[in-house]
């Protein structure tokens, strides 16, 4: 069964509560990504493939958030000081293809299982500079995104 993002998003309630709202800075061991994902301003740390609570996976690379199985955020713009990203969704997505989104992360210090969350702030804006416009609030992970959780990431590789 394929899900859509609104799906989703909607269904984001039922993670369970982040237990830090801490910040640190990003990582700063570059030297472990790949040259396939390196690009210029892309944050390690949300680079590789990951498990989220729900059991969902991702790719995520320099140019190309996927969500499997078939949901894939095409990347144009990274903001790793800020904590997001800008992506344009494939026009092949399950739901609001070639629309425009906004990925906020945040780091999970106390969290080792789960060193990071993620919030689909936006995943329906009519363009880039619609979708960076709009925020989640990272200081409340139980409730910042759009009123619902962030989702935590685990890693399942290295980048």
């Amino acid at each position: 069964m394929i899900l859509s993002i609104r799906t989703l998003a909607t269904s984001a309630f039922l993670l369970s509560a982040c237990a830090s709202t801490a910040q640190l800075p990003n990582s700063p061991d570059a030297s472990s990504t790949s040259e396939r994902d390196s690009g210029p301003d892309a944050d390690s740390i949300v680079l590789g493939d990951f498990v989220d609570d729900y059991g969902i996976r991702y790719q995520i690379t320099s140019s190309e958030w996927g969500q499997l199985p078939g949901t894939i955020f095409h990347i144009s713009k990274w903001d790793s000081e800020e904590m997001y990203l800008i992506a344009q969704n494939d026009s092949a997505n399950p739901g609001d293809g070639g629309l425009w989104t906004r990925i906020d992360w945040v780091l999970l210090p106390d969290m080792p299982d789960y060193p990071w969350a993620y919030c689909l702030t936006a995943y329906d804006a009519r363009s880039a500079e619609a979708a960076e416009a709009t925020q989640a609030n990272r200081d409340q992970p139980r409730s910042g995104c759009n009123g619902f959780p962030f989702s935590r990431m685990k890693r399942l590789s290295s980048p």
